[in-house]
């Protein structure tokens, strides 16, 4: 009788957290509004802007747009841990005086934000500057957003391609760069005739592909970034025949050629050209990309074998993740017959390159990357938190608008505001569920 009670009590306190939560999606929660309200600063001084992709030069550049999107995305972190926090010392039971205390910290943390930018930068600029990198302190800066001149450097620390050694780091990349350079000149440099048919058909599919990446981005369009793509994807697929080349790797290797660029090209990639650079530097940029693209696709190997079950079972852990968190929506989607295979598998074999505005994503790549292995199943929480953002609307809709809405997402006007809301909410969800799987159990 006793466990019965207990049991009761926990499924109970279970409950009412989820409904905060179910809160938090709708707008109802005061860390929600908090992070959802503009603030009331000055206008920003338009000099300071930086462009989409642009390059910054120094540290001083730590009030363009992108920085003060990152010191967002630290505080929907913050929120997150502040309201789980809360939560588990009070046994998941919400009160007022929780309430308010989160609506105060969440005020406080906001009013000092732009004086976070410049911490922030500080902090990335000591830990790159010391003669070996810490990578889980790299880790924790880098998860909340990457000042877009380090991402770079960073980048490659986190994949494991660059050396944490400074006195290393530069003749590890030479060699890498060399080792690039001696498989396209014997994989990819060569006749058809000394290709296999199944090569051959490899290298056609790519072809055909790679002209589809990133469509709505003209700098995609140019005939040797073309090339390039081609030659990476090739050489990665003959390298890696348990796979080879599965459609969507293409798009993944997107955020890598624009971040790797990025050092080479300034202001806005819409108007950047690959012919203004020497072939030295570009076949310097394809290696990062070959080599960060094995590092990346290195975790998650299963996702892109035959029948791709990796990916099969991220699906699955997905729809009992939201069943979870909004049953409703859930319950809807399966009345109407939708399987979450039906949209969710282009968002794990994409990684939801193709559902958000190009120049989010590598933002949202910042946060990928700082999950180091734990990425897969770091994924579900974001997809989730993806999906409930159209919690209300989704549940209006039948089968045939399920379809179409989910294939053509209202994403086109997002900012960072909206993703720093998806990580939040992933983040939070994360926290509570991952160590407790009996909470996912129906």
């Amino acid at each position: 009788m006793k466990n019965s009670d207990n049991n009761s009590s926990l499924d109970s306190r279970i409950n009412q957290t989820l409904k905060n939560v179910q809160g938090l999606l709708k707008g109802r929660s005061i860390p929600g509004k908090v992070l959802l309200t503009r603030r009331a600063d000055p206008p920003e001084d338009p000099s300071l802007r930086s462009s989409t992709f642009g390059r910054s030069s120094s540290e001083n550049d730590a009030g363009t747009s992108d920085q003060m999107d990152m010191s967002k995305e630290a505080e929907a972190q913050g929120t997150s841990k502040q309201l789980n926090n809360n939560m588990t010392t009070n046994k998941l039971k919400p009160t007022n005086s929780n309430v308010e205390i989160t609506s105060k910290e969440v005020q406080k943390s906001v009013m000092g934000a732009r004086a976070t930018d410049s911490a922030r930068v500080m902090k990335f600029t000591k830990e790159l500057s010391g003669s070996t990198v810490t990578l889980e302190k790299l880790r924790e800066l880098a998860w909340s957003g990457v000042p877009p001149y380090m991402r770079p450097n960073i980048w490659r620390l986190l994949l494991g391609y660059a050396s944490p050694n400074s006195d290393r780091r530069e003749g590890v990349l030479r060699r890498k760069r060399l080792e690039y350079l001696d498989c396209v000149a014997q994989f990819y440099d060569i006749p058809d005739t000394e290709r296999s048919d199944d090569e051959i058909n490899m290298l056609r599919q790519i072809s055909v592909d790679c002209p589809r990446t990133v469509p709505d981005v003209i700098f995609f369009q140019q005939e040797q970034v073309q090339k390039s793509l081609e030659r990476i994807l090739y050489t990665w697929a003959i390298r890696h025949p348990a796979s080879g080349y599965v459609q969507g790797i293409n798009d993944l290797a997107t955020p890598f050629l624009v971040v790797f660029l990025s050092e080479h090209l300034e202001g806005d990639i819409h108007k950047w050209s690959i012919s203004d650079l020497s072939p030295d530097k570009i076949s310097n940029v394809e290696a990062d990309c070959y080599w960060c693209l094995s590092k990346l696709l290195d975790g998650m190997q299963d996702h892109y074998t035959f029948a791709q079950p990796g990916i099969q079972r991220l699906v699955f852990k997905l729809k009992e993740l939201v069943n979870r968190i909004d049953e409703p929506v859930s319950r809807h989607m399966e009345e109407q017959g939708l399987e979450f295979l039906q949209f969710a598998f282009r968002w794990f074999n994409c990684l939801l390159i193709r559902e958000i505005p190009f120049n989010l994503v590598t933002r949202l790549w910042d946060t990928y990357l700082a999950e180091g292995d734990a990425l897969p199943d770091f994924l579900v929480y974001i997809f989730a938190s993806f999906l409930l953002t159209w919690s209300e609307e989704l549940q209006k809709l039948d089968f045939q608008e399920l379809v179409m809405f989910l294939q053509h997402l209202p994403t086109q006007n997002w900012t960072h505001q909206e993703l720093e809301m998806v990580l939040s909410r992933a983040f939070m969800w994360h926290s509570m569920f991952n160590n407790s799987p009996s909470h996912l159990a129906s």
